[in-house]
């Protein structure tokens, strides 16, 4: 039994040293790094059409802030994905505030030479994206603000502490990628929960969502390059920001069963935010599951109405 247990013990461990390679290969792949006067800045820039900035949320990276994109917006976007302060190869700088995140998300806008930009902000994301709309207003041209960690009165963003959920947290606090890539093996219940969603409805979902959720649990892996990322987002958002400055066009998204309880900002902030859309969905947990097609056609819709994109119907008149 000894020898059994020491057996099964090596054979994980060489996987886990396996996919953990090709992890780290995969995350050193794909981006750029901007050297601002802020410091480094990586980042990705993909695809043609109107400039996107993509900002990821805790746990996230440029890699991320791409597959956000992909799933939550779609095509005919020219994508700029950075990696905020403390992910994969963007340092900690001594100012890791909201606002000085914002501050080079403008800065690595005007590297590119990209005067504007349609800002899509997701969870902790949110915070930078909103940032950047007050500070810096002529670089964007709207605001997306989705599962947004931001600022509450009366319910702040929380998660449930339950026996799984410790275990998780445990992991992160760690830095510890064997502890992740376990449980994703042998648990993924558990990370599924820890990130916002109720694991019955994932289960429930039809297989391309399922996968979907999956994709996202994995690409907090390794979870040792994006930590000090994440210690920077787990500190809750305490004060208000002066949304009623805000003039892009706003749109914000939430679901009512989110874990992370991010419906009373997001109902917060688009009751200050002026003539700002709010979009709530019953279902979908923090990561929308279920709701990626509704979401892509809710931002799609409202960015042609903002005059960016074309409208859904003349782009099936024009395909016909």
């Amino acid at each position: 039994m000894f020898i059994v247990m020491v057996a099964a013990a090596s054979v994980a461990f060489l996987l886990y040293e396996n996919e953990l390679g090709r992890m780290r290969d995969t995350a050193s792949r794909g981006s750029l790094i901007a050297n601002l006067d802020m410091g480094p800045i990586e980042y990705a820039n993909s695809g043609a059409g109107i400039p996107l900035l993509s900002i990821h949320g805790a746990g996230g990276g440029f890699d991320q802030g791409l597959a956000n994109a992909a799933d939550l917006v779609g095509e005919g976007f020219r994508v700029i994905a950075p990696s905020r302060f403390g992910y994969l190869r963007t340092p900690v700088p001594p100012d890791s505030s909201p606002a000085a995140q914002a501050d080079a998300h403008a800065a690595l806008l005007s590297k590119l030479g990209v005067p504007k930009a349609v800002v899509v902000g997701i969870s902790a994301g949110a915070r930078s994206a909103a940032e950047l709309a007050l500070r810096h207003p002529d670089k964007v041209a709207a605001l997306v603000l989705i599962v947004p960690a931001l600022y509450s009165p009366t319910k702040p963003i929380s998660i449930e502490v339950g026996r799984g959920n410790r275990f998780a947290f445990w992991a992160v606090n760690a830095g510890g990628d064997f502890a992740w890539w376990a449980a994703e093996k042998v648990a993924p219940s558990i990370l599924i929960r820890f990130l916002g969603v109720r694991p019955a409805l994932v289960a429930a979902a039809p297989q391309a969502e399922r996968d979907r959720v999956m994709s996202f649990v994995r690409s907090v892996e390794p979870l040792s390059l994006r930590f000090p990322g994440i210690n920077i987002d787990s500190v809750p958002e305490l004060h208000e920001m002066p949304l009623g400055e805000i003039t892009a066009p706003t749109m914000i998204i939430s679901a009512r069963d989110d874990l992370f309880n991010t419906l009373p900002a997001a109902e917060f902030s688009a009751g200050k935010i002026p003539g700002a859309m709010l979009v709530v969905y019953d279902t979908g947990g923090h990561l929308l599951v279920g709701q990626a097609q509704q979401v892509r056609t809710a931002v799609r819709t409202f960015l042609a109405g903002a005059g960016l994109i074309p409208s859904l119907a003349t782009t099936t008149s024009m395909s016909r």
